[in-house]
C-alpha cells in the first residue's frame, strides 16, 4: 500500500480523487482529455475493490521501472 501515494504523484491527484472520493475540479487545461485522464475517470467509475486491483498493478510497474 506504500506505493499508492507515488501513484497519486505520478498521476498529478490526491489519494481521494485516486479513489473517486473527491469532487470533481474543474480542469484547468483547455481541450480533450488525455488518454491518461480518460483511463482514471474510467477507473474510477470501478468498484472500490477494482479500484485497489488497478492501484496495485500501477504501483508493481512503477516499482519496477524505478529499479
Amino acid at each position: 500500500m506504500l506505493a499508492l501515494p507515488q501513484v497519486a504523484r505520478t498521476l498529478a491527484v490526491s489519494l481521494e480523487e485516486l479513489f473517486g472520493q473527491a469532487r470533481q475540479a474543474s480542469r484547468s487545461k483547455r481541450g480533450p482529455a488525455s488518454r491518461l485522464e480518460q483511463q482514471v475517470e474510467r477507473i474510477a467509475t470501478l468498484s472500490k475493490p477494482r479500484q485497489r486491483a488497478v492501484i496495485e498493478v500501477i504501483g508493481a510497474l512503477l516499482a519496477q521501472q524505478a529499479r
